[in-house]
């Protein structure tokens, strides 16, 4: 490979590719000591660290192939979809972690209030919509027993070699919090694959807080996506995910 990749870059981090390793650079380097601690905790593969420094950590390759792409047909089985919710089952089994992870509490209520009245006032989405969602979201709001969870468990952090899982990806936002989150990340746009999920996952899932965090997660995401250079309008993506819950 005679070229450097961009797989992701933003304000906060930037992830490259060169060849089979990757580099991740972050703005604040106690994101990448709770990452690498998250990583040695989990009791599931991650990708393996080749060196670190104080704001950048190496990672090798993982086999396999990503489940897939937010706002594309992911072409992994249903049995690899399953495994995938085998292994976060097996995550959010493990110890807990000190570090707290992704929640509800009364900042992310105001946050969300906030982000759908600018979402409104600025004409990025119709009222109704955005009303609905609100709704919608309400769900997340609920009593749960924290879990050790990934935080960010979007469907290219999670790589599969057939019908096994391989590793699981990007863990700067692990900690405790709610394992519901995590199911609906992965979710997320592909929403014909929770059944395939849930069954690997087993007993315990709530249906209602998922489909709350699907609402929730979107909301609070579309105009920070569209300010970094993302697209949440593109097909398939948060946007059409709002649209669902009409």
């Amino acid at each position: 490979m005679d070229e450097v990749q961009v797989v992701v870059a933003h304000s906060e981090r930037v992830t490259l590719r060169v060849g089979d390793v990757f580099l991740k650079v972050d703005a604040d380097p106690a994101r990448l000591d709770a990452e690498a601690a998250a990583m040695a905790a989990a009791p599931i593969p991650t990708a393996p660290i080749l060196w670190r420094q104080p704001s950048v950590i190496a990672l090798g390759a993982l086999p396999g192939e990503a489940l897939g792409l937010l706002g594309e047909p992911s072409p992994a089985s249903p049995a690899a979809w399953a495994a995938a919710g085998a292994v976060v089952r097996t995550l959010h089994d493990a110890p807990l972690p000190e570090r707290a992870g992704r929640g509800v509490d009364p900042l992310v209520r105001a946050e969300l209030e906030s982000e759908c009245e600018l979402l409104v006032a600025d004409g990025v989405l119709p009222a109704g919509l955005v009303a609905r969602n609100r709704a919608v979201a309400e769900g997340a709001f609920r009593p749960y027993a924290p879990r050790f969870t990934h935080g960010d468990l979007q469907i290219t952090h999670i790589f599969t070699d057939g019908d096994r899982v391989t590793g699981v990806l990007d863990w700067s936002e692990a900690g405790r919090g709610d394992p519901m989150f995590d199911l609906a990340t992965l979710t997320l746009g592909h929403e014909d694959r929770l059944a395939d999920v849930l069954a690997g996952y087993g007993p315990g899932s709530d249906l209602a807080a998922i489909r709350a965090w699907w609402s929730l997660r979107s909301l609070l995401n579309v105009r920070w996506l569209a300010g970094h250079g993302f697209d949440p309008f593109a097909p398939g993506c948060e946007v059409d995910v709002l649209k669902a819950r009409m």
